[in-house]
């Protein structure tokens, strides 16, 4: 769920892309000219506007101040109340529509990584971007750490480039060096701790909370629990997931329709490729390394399957329900199995139905789509 957040100086609305961030000058000056007295006479005209010029003025500056001050604070720390400014230290393309992001807190005091550490044992986690020219924000998932030494407080985000987003298009346009504000970490999703096996449906950048999931559930292995994540990963074009080799070559989804031709009900033929080589390592999309570093830690625990529309791919019922009766059959009593959903907002819609906006909180909304229509049991469901 996503609540309205009031904080002092603006009104926080969380919606599913931007957020705006109202100053409160905007109400103060909304009182302002609502309580103003009857027109005065002319004589008393001229006093009485600059009056009201002036208290008008000194409300707004004092509002900017105080959100400035919040805002820009000394704090080192990521915290959900206040934003903290973050230092953008490097920015790697993985596409030519989108780049990962590395993230740098102001301080190296170890208090981030308490932070950090705290969402990672709950489950799935985002933080807010803010957008300063336009007063909005926009939540995005990190990527789980790389670090050697695990200790530089760094966030990583796989961020698309959208013509049409005002948040990914600022964070694309800015410099190596420039700050970053950011609030969070607000937590997507819990992860329960009974949980053996996570089945993860990601379109396009809905792999980073799939990527989450599989570092928060993993690093619970231990002798006696082995928990397992497959990852189903769908996108558009071969460039966001290029090198990336399924472990399950038979997918059957040659015969499916794309979620996204199906929903604007394309009349364009798709044009199958011919197959594409199979490229290095070297040559893989950043993404894709990603994965193969974590199935590389956990190699019977953790398996990705690639979808691609440009190929003619799609994620079809046979290979949810492939998976879904093999986990089922195996998977011991009283423990928990979960189908985790992450994408835009048509291929949630398509997979398991849209979310619904409610009083200010968003909230499920009843399960429909592809994976109502395969009744599955003993799966609980969520729509990130």
């Amino acid at each position: 769920m996503k609540p309205r957040i009031r904080l002092r100086g603006f009104l926080l609305s969380q919606h599913a892309h931007s957020v705006a961030l109202r100053p409160l000058v905007r109400s103060q000056r909304r009182h302002a000219s609502s309580s103003s007295p009857e027109p005065p006479t002319s004589s008393s005209q001229p006093r009485w506007l600059r009056l009201t010029l002036i208290t008008a003025t000194a409300v707004g500056i004092g509002a900017y101040l105080r959100w400035t001050q919040e805002s820009r604070s000394g704090s080192t720390t990521l915290n959900p109340a206040s934003f903290t400014p973050y230092y953008l230290v490097s920015r790697e393309p993985v596409s030519s529509t989108g780049s990962l992001f590395t993230l740098k807190p102001p301080g190296q005091d170890g208090n981030n990584l308490e932070v950090y550490n705290g969402a990672w044992k709950t489950g799935i986690w985002s933080v807010m971007f803010k957008q300063p020219q336009l007063q909005i924000g926009r939540d995005y998932t990190p990527l789980p750490s790389t670090s050697s030494d695990g200790d530089d407080g760094c966030l990583r985000f796989f961020i698309r480039k959208d013509r049409f987003g005002e948040v990914s298009r600022y964070l694309h346009s800015l410099k190596i060096g420039a700050a970053v504000e950011v609030r969070g970490p607000r937590i997507e999703c819990e992860i329960p701790s009974d949980t053996q096996t996570v089945l993860f449906i990601a379109g396009g950048t809905g792999i980073a909370p799939a990527l989450q999931a599989g570092h928060t559930l993993l690093r619970r292995t231990d002798q006696t629990n082995k928990p397992r994540i497959h990852i189903l990963w769908a996108n558009r074009r071969l460039e966001d997931c290029t090198g990336g080799l399924s472990d399950n070559v038979d997918t059957a989804a040659k015969t499916q329709t794309s979620w996204f031709s199906r929903i604007f009900r394309s009349s364009k033929p798709v044009i199958t490729p011919a197959p594409s080589d199979v490229q290095d390592k070297t040559k893989s999309s950043l993404i894709v390394r990603e994965l193969e570093a974590l199935k590389a830690q956990y190699p019977e625990q953790f398996t990705v399957e690639y979808f691609v529309d440009e190929e003619n791919r799609f994620i079809g019922k046979k290979s949810i329900l492939d998976f879904a009766q093999t986990a089922t059959s195996s998977s011991e009593a009283r423990k928990r199995n979960l189908i985790l959903i992450s994408g835009p907002e048509g291929f949630i819609s398509y997979m398991a139905g849209p979310k619904l906006w409610a009083q200010g909180m968003e909230l499920q909304g009843p399960l429909q789509g592809v994976i109502k229509e395969l009744g599955l049991k003993d799966w609980a469901v969520w729509k990130l």
